[in-house]
Order: C-alpha cells, then structure tokens, then sequence
C-alpha cells in the first residue's frame, strides 16, 4: 500500500492513526508527528522538507478530496472503477 493511500485512510477516518503507522511500519511517535504537522499544514505538511518539494500547481484542495471520499464511501459504494483494457 502507497504511504499516500495510507494517509488519506487515516485522515478519512477509516484508519486509525496507530494502525497507519503500523501499516506504513514507523513508529507512533512519527506518526504523532505527521498528524501534528498535517493538522498545522494540512496535507503539504506531509512532505518531505529537506528535498524543498515544491506541491503541483494543478493539485486538487484537500477538501474537495475529502468530499469525493465522503461521497465514494456513503453514496457510491457500490460503484468500481474498472481499467481500460488496451
């Protein structure tokens, strides 16, 4: 599993944050950190500072993220999306 999946499961609430640590294989007081910062910084908090990683420009607002997620848990569960068979 991808470490952003798993940190959108916990900030979604379908994770606990222990149990995204325990997945993603740091220790809770990392993880203690990462929530910290994303509850400051919001998602951009999540990367990695000492590469000065500069977000997208065409990058979707964290909360236009959440909604699509609210709505593919509660209202559009049953709907998968399948490949493109090439």
């Amino acid at each position: 599993m991808k470490v952003q999946t798993v940190v959108l499961r916990a900030m979604d609430g379908r994770l606990k944050w222990y149990q995204a640590a325990e997945i993603l294989g740091i220790s809770d007081r990392q993880m203690r950190r990462w929530r910290r910062r994303y509850d400051q910084r919001g998602y951009d908090g999540l990367f990695d500072r000492r590469r000065q990683h500069q977000p997208s420009p065409q990058r979707v607002p964290l909360e236009t993220v959440r909604q699509v997620l609210t709505l593919y848990r509660e209202r559009y569960f049953d709907c998968k999306v399948l490949p493109a068979l090439s």
